[in-house]
């Protein structure tokens, strides 16, 4: 008899730790369901994209990922223009009304290898639209050629560059590789003083790329889903990025970093791709460490899903939700 109550106890201990578990996990994470309309849309782009599933591989990549960039429809009021930080070469986009003295610094994708700030600039652009802030793209180094560190020093030195020209509220969004780096500048520019003293505001990232060991379960259960990208492919273009850099290196790999004290962090990815895992498993350890970090998941999305603004329901969601983020971020730095 007292087995028997000792396990009843038992197991209504372990359906309240259970239940316990998922009220933590409903806090900080979201689910977004699919919509008919998005279905719709998206296997119309599958039909277009899987064929090439994998392919896109090396320098010669290069001139299709920005072409695909380049076809993110165009924001509205909003102007671009070259400029120069820290040495570093980029585009700033800027809408008809910002938010004087601040600024969003935005480290675009491309798995380290290929990418432009200019192409980036659609993109981007809606960002700083949402929120209201000018945003400032840099031309980072990229891989082969320039090999780790020189992405991320690249990301600095602009960082750099912004404190010095007086702003004191600065943003750090990212998506993919850029992503990866934008957490990895958070890390630094939150524990460094080489970087002006001045915190980020908080961070956003979409689908980052935050382990390079490519650990991520989802590497194997969104491996048919991901219309973009295989194992093979990415291991490829990592390797070409961290030469003979460790990939458990922490600022390589935001995910084996020490996260306690950062600012926020929100995070968004598809559920349709294979870096699914690296964007939950770096929000897992953030809230671990006491961030302020969140976790939106797009059912049905895959990688890439914020660049079909004005096709996906989608992403006319996320980028509102990332503008009241920033919106929020910017306001209480600002009180």
């Amino acid at each position: 008899m007292n087995r028997i109550l000792v396990r009843l106890l038992t197991n209504k201990r372990s359906i309240k730790i259970k239940l316990m578990s998922t009220a933590i996990l409903d806090s900080w994470a979201a689910n977004h369901p699919v919509t008919q309309q998005d279905k719709a849309a998206m296997a119309a782009m599958r039909a277009m994209v899987e064929p090439n599933k994998g392919r896109m591989q090396g320098t010669a990549a290069r001139a299709t990922f920005d072409g695909i960039m380049n076809r993110v429809n165009a924001p509205l009021g909003v102007t671009f223009h070259e400029d120069t930080l820290g040495g570093v070469s980029g585009w700033w986009c800027r809408p008809a009304s910002v938010r004087p003295g601040n600024a969003i610094l935005h480290l675009h994708g491309g798995w380290f290898n290929w990418g432009t700030a200019q192409a980036f600039c659609h993109l981007v652009g809606h960002v700083a639209a949402e929120a209201q802030v000018e945003a400032f793209i840099p031309d980072y180094r990229l891989a082969p050629e320039h090999p780790f560190p020189a992405a991320i020093e690249d990301a600095e030195a602009c960082y750099r560059e912004l404190v010095s020209r007086g702003k004191r509220l600065i943003a750090l969004t990212g998506d993919s590789a850029g992503g990866g780096l934008a957490l990895a500048l958070l890390s630094i520019a939150t524990t460094s003083a080489s970087l002006g003293g001045v915190i980020p505001v908080g961070a956003v990232v979409l689908s980052p790329v935050t382990d390079l060991t490519l650990g991520g379960e989802s590497w194997e259960s969104r491996a048919a889903a991901d219309p973009y990208f295989t194992q093979t492919q990415a291991a490829g273009l990592v390797k070409a990025y961290l030469g003979t850099t460790a990939s458990t290196d922490p600022i390589a790999s935001p995910l084996f970093g020490n996260l306690a004290g950062l600012p926020p962090v929100s995070v968004h990815v598809g559920d349709a791709e294979v870096l699914l895992d690296d964007s939950r498993r770096y929000v897992e350890r953030a809230i671990a460490a006491g961030v302020d970090a969140k976790l939106d998941v797009w059912e049905g999305m895959p990688h890439g899903f914020l660049g079909g603004v004005g096709n996906f329901g989608a992403s006319a969601q996320a980028l509102e939700a990332i503008g009241e983020f920033l919106d929020e971020r910017f306001t209480e730095a600002s009180a």
